[in-house]
Order: C-alpha cells, then sequence, then structure tokens
C-alpha cells in the first residue's frame, strides 16, 4: 500500500520515494507520496517525479482499487521496481485546492441541508444541496456569514474515529449519496475551529490550517437544479 503523506501533513510539497511498480495502464505507484488522488470532489495533484535528474511530468493521480495513489504520467514512461524518485508537486496548483477545499467546508457548515454532489473549481467551487422551498438562503446573507469565518481565522484540524463512533453520529455525515469509505476501522474528520466551533464532517482531503488563508469570497450563483436541488456556487474575490 502506498503511504498517503499528505493524511497527515498537507502542507508537505515533496517526498522521496521508491516505485512499486507500473500497472497495465501505465500508471506509477510509489512506496509512499505527497500527491492527492481524484476523491470526494477534490481533484488530483499533478506534478513531476524526478528520477536520475530528469523529470516524469504527472497529469493527474487517481486511486486504484486496492486504494494506491496512481501517479498517471503525461506520457508513458518505463521504471524498474525499486527505482528511487523524488515526487514534488504542482503547489500552487495544490494550494488553490486547498483553499477550494476548506471554503466548501465553511458552505456546507453554512447551509445545514443534505449535499447531493459537489466540486472544486480554479475559481472556488459547489456545492449542491437538497434544500426545500422557502429555506433558500439569501446570498448576501450567505456569504456575509462565510466571510466572517474566513475573517476570523478559524483552525483546521484533522483526527481519526472508530467506524463505530461514526455509527453513533450519523449526523456527522452531510452527503446524501456517498458515504465516507468503510473497511480501515477508523474514519478521518476534519474540524474547523475551536472544540469544532464551526463545522466537523468526515472528510479525506486536504485543507488550509486555517479558514484566514482562504481569502475573501462572493456567492457567485444560487441555482435551481431540480425540484429541491439548489446549487450554490461560491467564488474568490481576492
Amino acid at each position: 500500500m502506498t503511504l498517503l503523506l499528505f493524511r497527515d501533513d498537507a502542507y508537505l510539497k515533496s517526498c522521496d520515494a521508491k516505485v512499486l511498480g507500473i500497472n497495465e495502464r501505465g500508471g506509477i505507484i510509489l512506496d509512499q507520496t505527497v500527491f492527492y488522488p481524484t476523491a470526494g470532489g477534490q481533484p488530483g495533484d499533478k506534478g513531476s517525479l524526478m528520477v536520475d535528474g530528469s523529470p516524469i511530468a504527472i497529469a493527474t493521480t487517481v486511486y486504484d482499487e486496492a486504494k494506491n495513489a496512481v501517479h498517471v504520467p503525461a506520457e508513458p514512461v518505463s521504471l524498474a521496481q525499486g527505482t528511487p524518485v523524488s515526487a514534488a508537486l504542482d503547489w500552487d496548483n495544490r494550494y488553490r485546492n486547498m483553499r477550494c477545499h476548506s471554503l466548501m467546508h465553511l458552505l456546507c457548515a453554512a447551509v445545514p441541508f443534505p449535499v447531493t454532489g459537489s466540486a472544486l473549481t480554479e475559481e472556488g467551487g459547489r456545492i449542491d444541496f437538497d434544500i426545500p422551498e422557502g429555506h433558500i438562503p439569501i446570498k448576501e446573507e450567505l456569504a456575509a456569514k462565510i466571510n466572517g469565518w474566513i475573517s476570523e481565522d478559524h483552525p483546521i484540524t484533522t483526527r481519526w474515529i472508530a467506524e463505530e463512533e461514526l455509527d453513533a453520529n450519523p449526523g456527522l455525515v452531510r452527503t446524501l449519496w456517498v458515504k465516507p469509505p468503510r473497511g480501515s476501522g477508523r474514519i478521518r474528520l476534519v474540524s474547523i475551529g475551536v472544540n469544532d466551533a464551526v463545522d466537523l464532517q468526515p472528510c479525506g482531503g486536504t485543507h488550509l490550517k486555517s479558514t484566514g488563508g482562504i481569502g475573501r469570497v462572493a456567492v457567485a450563483k444560487i441555482e435551481n437544479k431540480g425540484k429541491m436541488n439548489r446549487r450554490i456556487r461560491l467564488a474568490f474575490a481576492s
């Protein structure tokens, strides 16, 4: 199994690793990595692997069926098992994704309804909520609430709980259709605020150290996507 270093430190930009193998599609599997694989609405990281002084461009990262991180090269490569590499992120891309992901948790905290879908974008991101008529938020009020949390610079931390603890607290799961992966015996939680004052929910993604790094945002649009489905888009204002 690939050791996923980003789970404990999302600010690691690079690491040394060894090649475990190349799968049938040409994806590179390492013994450890700082690259986040596509999951939970967060895009997979891109960057490069340095081998004997020569870079291999990594276009994206995904999970395989065994939950190993698979680094997808921009061009086909051949690497022997055990080859040492230095893995380096496209940090500007990762940091933007961290800002977006942390922002989406604030949006989720501000709109207390089940989540039916989400996506991160270069401009910010969006979440689809199952919101009944009469409860659709006002754009200006929603923006003021989220920007208030951002300006207060709340800490963002992670911790692990047993799967049984999640079963005893089903309200922690906000997504209506997608549930946290099970089977390992534990679930990773992302907390915002001292004593979870702003938000607490299961998440395997990468986040900022505090909300202040998100920067000021605007509610770009609230769209009707069905009988009760509402899509709320947020965009960075700076």
